[in-house]
């Protein structure tokens, strides 16, 4: 790959690197072996599963009975994942992980079998799962693996490995069956996402193309104009196209011996390029540790199988001092990515991250910053993430905080429902950072919890900040199989608004004015007398406004109308209208949901939210005492944890933090006044 003349020298290096990384420590990559980067060995074995945490509870809990559960939370890191994902499946065989069963009486391989359609050994993972109250030897291709009692291990094998238990040979016929072998050609026309696989769901993927699963666990490839090699068997062949398009399904018996070609397109829905709207997916990772390595061509060819308009590609570091895609970045930084064209923009961005405080995204920086993440590998949690937005800003970046809130909150609670005592990555200084004006928007969108982000927006809003909705979906290319992260990028979208032709310049300034709405999907329009989200309209009390919303797409199952006092009018899909008589500023949004349906790759349904339309009231703006209050609080959670949680070297680097949050709470006081 060094040798490769389409990708510049520092990032074919960047690349061979990582393929060491992966040959020598498989899926982490070597990173700092905190639990979540220890828990990427579970990932290729249990997507969908919903009792992950349940387990590894019972487990620790079990070893250390009587403890709370904060300290429980200390000691997710002892456990192991080869154990814990034999407990997950309960018995289960999948796809990609056949079982060896140790009992006292023996020794029994379990596996769902596999179709081969040529003499090449199937690669997949043996899970040893002893019963035995015994510590077993099992060797396998001439390596020991000892097993302790009742304990389990993951083993890569192939069809042809040799498996010796008890000094006898394990019959590994169970792994495969010999199918007929035929080719089939896909065809749409353009770019397209497609899905072939058999009644067990085993999928069928070109040649050299990952063998990705996304959340539905459907196999899938990008491309047009491909040819797979099949089994002779009835197939389902799906095709899709991003969230614009509908989906179109064939069964099909390919020929043995043949090459069957089938022409297969889907259906658009709606096409948001020809109103001049723009999607963009603002979180997207092309390494960040893995099952495989990404690159420029896996990125490519996904962008436009998605028909996904704008895809920042953010460099960030794991879980130690290595920034992932920084060669890229210090490559194209300001540039388009060689694959963009009029309607598919591609940079290169960061993700800037400290787990207390939170991560936030830049897109359009016109150079690497100096700094990419703080408090990692335990170092100090300093200096503020201010201090970053400050010098992304002054590269010529839009910021947004990613994947803000991991818990359920209601639009009745307090802040104080949220963990403040962990390292998980929510979004804590942006109630302050949005004060100051050092943010554009908030990931209102994103694979973790949706509903609480969107809560806690309506109240920065309400405080009278400033902040347009987007989505980042922290799809990482180099996953070929991890839940939400191993969907194809732009699976949810911010949809801007954009003045001219899309470049990242306009695409950005769009957002920066918050001509934005945030899907999973559904497209969703808000009018307020005729008026779209970003603008601000002067009006006087007593005025009466008409507000229209209008949705397309099947997975909606209700509009909601909602202002800075709540929900003023809610409805079926399709279209909506409400009037409202104005009093005290406001905002108006639109939001629109349903439950989970094909379209929607995550397990809280179908969501779309826009960005508001601000009715200022005798050139007051919306700063209501209710949400500045609440955000009030929220500062004072912040220090609170600074203070308790916080790795500083200095009393001077608390005090920095502290002063922007005094700076914030001054912003917040003038606006109560």
């Amino acid at each position: 790959m060094c040798d490769n003349p389409t990708l510049p020298p520092a990032v074919a290096r960047a690349l061979e690197e990582y393929r060491a990384l992966l040959a020598e420590h498989g899926v982490t990559w070597g990173e700092d072996p905190i639990f979540y980067v220890k828990s990427m060995a579970t990932n290729a074995y249990l997507m969908g599963a919903t009792t992950f945490w349940e387990v590894c509870d019972d487990m620790l809990a079990k070893r250390y009975p009587g403890m709370s559960p904060e300290q429980l939370n200390s000691r997710l890191t002892e456990l192991d994942m080869n154990e814990v994902v034999r407990n997950v499946l309960a018995g289960k065989v999948l796809d990609n992980l056949a079982a060896l069963r140790l009992t006292s009486d023996g020794a029994l391989i379990e596996a769902r079998a596999q179709a081969v359609v040529d003499d090449e050994p199937l690669s997949t993972t043996l899970l040893v799962d002893s019963a035995r109250e015994d510590p077993v030897t099992v060797l396998v291709d001439g390596r020991a693996h000892e097993i302790g009692p009742h304990g389990a291990r993951l083993i890569a094998i192939t069809s042809r490995s040799e498996v010796i238990v008890d000094g006898g040979r394990m019959d590994l016929s169970a792994l495969t069956r010999k199918a007929p072998a035929a080719r089939l050609r896909v065809r749409a026309g353009f770019p397209c996402k497609w899905s072939v696989y058999d009644e067990h769901g085993q999928g069928w993927y070109p040649e050299g193309a990952p063998a990705r699963r996304d959340y539905h666990l459907l196999p899938y490839f990008h491309g047009d104009d491909l040819v797979l090699d099949v089994p002779a068997e009835p197939l389902t062949v799906r095709v899709s196209r991003g969230m614009e398009y509908d989906s179109a399904k064939v069964e099909i018996t390919p020929v043995a011996g043949e090459e069957t070609l089938l022409e297969l397109t889907p259906r658009r829905l709606y096409d948001a390029a020809a109103r001049g709207w723009y999607g963009g997916d603002m979180h997207v990772h092309l390494n960040w540790a893995g099952d495989m390595v990404g690159t420029p061509e896996h990125a490519a060819a996904m962008q436009h199988g998605e028909d996904l308009h704008v895809l920042n590609l953010v460099a960030g570091n794991v879980s130690s001092m290595r920034v992932y895609d920084s060669e890229a970045l210090e490559h194209w930084a300001g540039r388009d990515l060689p694959w963009s064209d009029d309607t598919h923009l591609a940079r290169l961005g960061v993700e800037y991250r400290n787990d207390l405080l939170g991560h936030f995204y830049a897109f359009g920086v016109s150079a690497p910053p100096s700094r990419f993440h703080t408090g990692f590998l335990g170092t100090v949690d300093w200096p503020p993430n201010s201090v970053a937005c400050e010098e992304l800003r002054g590269l010529g970046a839009i910021l947004g905080y990613s994947h803000p809130f991991h818990n359920p909150m209601s639009d009745t609670d307090g802040p104080g429902v949220l963990p403040w005592r962990s390292r998980n990555c929510s979004s804590r200084e942006i109630v302050a950072d949005a004060a100051l004006g050092l943010v554009d928007t908030l990931d209102v969108l994103s694979q973790t919890a949706i509903a609480t982000t969107a809560v806690v927006y309506r109240h920065l809003i309400g405080a009278g900040n400033r902040l347009a909705v987007t989505a980042g979906t922290d799809a990482m290319i180099s996953f070929a199989r991890r839940g939400n992260q191993s969907n194809p990028p732009g699976w949810e979208r911010v949809y801007a608004q954009v003045d001219g032709p899309l470049s990242a310049e306009s695409f950005a300034e769009a957002v920066r004015r918050g001509r934005t709405f945030g899907t999973t999907g559904p497209w969703l329009e808000l009018l307020v007398d005729g008026h779209g989200p970003g603008s601000t309209l002067e009006r006087s009390p007593g005025d009466r406004v008409t507000i229209t919303v209008g949705s397309v797409g099947p997975e909606v199952e209700r509009l909601e109308i909602r202002t800075a006092d709540g929900v003023l009018a809610e409805g079926p899909p399709g279209a909506l209208t409400a009037e409202l008589v104005l009093g005290d500023p406001t905002y108006v949004v639109a939001v629109a949901v349903g439950g989970r349906h094909e379209r929607a790759f995550t397990g809280a349904g179908a969501y779309a939210h826009t960005s508001p339309v601000y009715l200022d009231v005798d050139g007051r703006h919306v700063a209501r005492a209710q949400d500045i209050r609440w955000c009030l609080e929220w500062l004072d959670h912040t220090e609170t944890m600074l203070r308790q949680e916080g790795r500083f070297e200095t009393a001077g680097q608390l005090d920095d933090h502290l002063d922007l949050i005094e700076r914030a709470r001054k912003v917040y006081r003038a606006r109560l006044d």
